[in-house]
């Protein structure tokens, strides 16, 4: 429903509270959040949908639409605080490369996040044409990537197959480390070119071409969102997304004799049975608790921040209970 004096859009680009909107005739502008945005702490992430008041040649963002999915990581640095990074996505593109990029941990670690946004995650192998044992590296890819879909491509020669997944009013996003072939993945079905450089012959090493999110409004109606290389992507899931991305693992620890089992030394324990016979590869096992600590570890350290803050709070009120029992006795 329309809000009075307000126009729609979506955010295309944004950073230090300065961003793009894409307007609903197709137009673009400059957009900037209103105070209340602001003081709320509701900024917009690219993907937004928005009501927005046009002034002069740019418009003031005034409400955020509630978010259907949402793309989150921890923020860089030793912050613990979490990090939107896109919004309202339907398909999470995973797209590793068939050269020296590939790896499995790292598409592992990718899609935990991308199951815990809500969005459907598709492994894209791209670089297809420099890999002399493409099937062997879908079969590998499949036994660790769950309910994800998993597909093989060559950028550079066509992109058809994720068209399949870019159908009217959806959004997808292109996630994974820098060098992948984002970008060269994006330009085709945008129809535009955007810069690509070639990566490194020693260790197949990206350049960071693209260096912030844009989300793109293409010809068919679908929305596709590009984004950097992340050089740090510090996990924020919880067990719900963990067991989407290692379901062998979930499936057997859900017949474990204690519902509390940290499969570790507990007897009944069918997670370490299962890694025994073979069930479990591992390198899945390792990967998955290496995950769980970090997902683990942060719900502890945001429980401390909490804590931290809360006490802050309730100093601040004593002293000022204080400070106004003062003045009221002289």
């Amino acid at each position: 429903m329309e809000q009075q004096g307000l126009v729609k859009g979506r955010v295309s680009a944004g950073a230090h509270e300065e961003y793009r909107v894409l307007l609903d005739d197709g137009s673009e502008t400059a957009g900037y959040p209103a105070g209340s945005l602001r003081a709320c702490h509701e900024l917009p992430v690219v993907g937004d949908w928005v009501w927005v008041r046009p002034v002069g040649g740019l418009c003031i963002i005034g409400t955020v639409e509630p978010r259907r999915t949402a793309f989150v990581r921890r923020a860089a640095g030793r912050a613990y605080a979490p990090q939107c990074v896109a919004a309202n996505v339907d398909v999470c593109f995973v797209v590793c490369g068939l050269d020296g990029d590939f790896n499995l941990r790292r598409i592992e670690r990718y899609l935990a996040p991308a199951w815990e946004s809500g969005a459907h995650p598709v492994v894209a192998l791209n670089k297809a044409d420099v890999c002399a044992g493409v099937e062997a590296a879908i079969d590998a890819v499949r036994d660790v990537a769950g309910r994800a879909d998993v597909l093989a491509i060559s950028a550079l020669r066509s992109v058809d197959p994720p068209r399949l997944w870019l159908k009217p009013g959806l959004t997808a996003a292109l996630l994974g480390s820098s060098g992948a072939g984002k970008s060269t993945i994006a330009n085709e079905p945008a129809g535009c070119s955007a810069a690509t450089q070639e990566v490194r012959e020693c260790d197949s090493r990206g350049r960071h071409t693209t260096t912030a999110l844009m989300l793109m409004a293409l010809p068919g109606g679908a929305w596709l969102i590009d984004t950097p290389g992340m050089r740090e992507l510090a996990l924020l899931a919880n067990d719900a997304s963990l067991d989407a991305a290692f379901p062998e693992i979930a499936g057997l620890a859900g017949q474990c004799r204690f519902a509390d089992c940290r499969h570790e030394q507990e007897p009944g324990c069918e997670v370490r049975q299962g890694l025994e016979d073979g069930r479990i590869t591992r390198e899945r096992w390792a990967s998955y608790a290496k995950l769980r600590r970090e997902a683990r570890h942060h719900a502890l350290e945001s429980d401390a921040n909490a804590q931290r803050a809360e006490k802050r709070l309730w100093k601040a009120i004593h002293k000022a209970s204080r400070r106004m029992y003062r003045e009221r006795d002289r």
